[in-house]
């Protein structure tokens, strides 16, 4: 199985470049809409001029914690594939799904055997689903364990204090996609070297098998 990637919380034009035209690029890029509380937030303005390029077979995906209608009406003809959903209901994400056409991952936060049990209640709304801590902004992470057994038959896609230093190879047991964000960053900013260093390694994982 390849392991697929997404880096997360892309906030300049530099680094979204770099990614994009990698030899071997992720195969999501993640975007702060509206969660000004993360330091990777992004104004829409600069958002709107940001991902109107070329992102060639990457997915655009918008973080969204609870939006409301107003963020929503906003975005809704900006670059986006996905919809990356915090904190809504599953009737909410299904009428968002309905109205804006975009294909969701369904963020579940995780602390135990509970929280992950939620992932049935959002089955028929979701295209992926993301297991992450619940520290949202600030990368914390969670046991691992706790869904390595899960029987999902969607894509499932792995978050919180993921490194570049961790064994790659390990989350191929767990997940189909790993979602990377704070372990890429120098001092709260993009370091496009451990960019380099994640995807050649990454890339290097999946020829092995």
């Amino acid at each position: 199985m390849t392991l697929k990637c997404k880096i997360c919380g892309i906030s300049d034009s530099k680094t979204l470049n770099f990614i994009i035209n990698h030899k071997y690029p992720p195969q999501f890029i993640g975007f702060i809409v509206n969660y000004p509380k993360s330091r990777r937030f992004i104004e829409f303005k600069k958002l709107n001029d940001l991902i109107n390029i070329d992102k060639k077979k990457i997915s655009f995906v918008a973080v969204l914690v609870k939006p409301n209608n107003e963020i929503l009406e906003k975005i809704k003809d900006l670059n986006f594939d996905f919809y990356q959903i915090y904190d809504c209901t599953p009737e909410e994400i299904k009428h968002i799904r309905q109205k804006y056409k975009k294909k969701i991952i369904t963020a579940i936060t995780v602390k135990n055997n509970n929280d992950v049990n939620k992932y049935e209640e959002y089955l028929d709304v979701t295209d992926i689903y993301l297991f992450d801590s619940k520290g949202y902004e600030k990368s914390l992470s969670f046991n691992h364990s706790l869904i390595k057994n899960l029987n999902v038959k969607k894509d499932l896609m792995l978050a919180g204090d993921i490194s570049i230093d961790d064994n790659l190879e390990n989350y191929k047991k767990i997940a189909n996609i790993i979602d990377i964000s704070g372990g890429l960053e120098t001092s709260g900013l993009k370091d496009n070297s451990k960019i380099e260093i994640f995807l050649n390694k990454l890339k290097l994982v999946n020829n092995e098998t």
